[in-house]
């Protein structure tokens, strides 16, 4: 097995994705931003009755991995799912 700076970069990356994802919480965010298309941080804390800084915490995770990203609208900021892959990664674990 050979490697290069090229795979370990991807692999990081990679670790890094599954990382941001390894959270019941945060896998319950995706799961409803799925369902959703997109909420804001304040519907997703009071569906999830935690709160406010630990749903923004969750958030910056997810947002740092790339795996949602977050449009202002006026005073507030709506969360998305970037990255579809994460779809495909839920439905093959069950959760989508």
């Amino acid at each position: 097995m050979t490697s290069n700076d090229t795979d370990l970069e991807r692999l990081h990356y990679s670790a890094e994705w599954l990382k941001a994802l390894a959270h019941p919480m945060r896998l319950c965010i995706v799961q409803g931003l799925i369902k959703e298309s997109s909420c804001s941080v304040n519907y997703i804390r009071e569906i999830l009755g935690l709160p406010q800084s630990t749903v923004s915490q969750h958030l910056q995770v997810l947002r740092h991995a790339g795996i949602v990203k977050g449009a202002k609208t006026g005073t507030m900021i709506h969360y998305s799912i970037s990255d579809d892959r994460v779809i495909d990664l839920l439905r093959i674990i069950e959760l989508a």
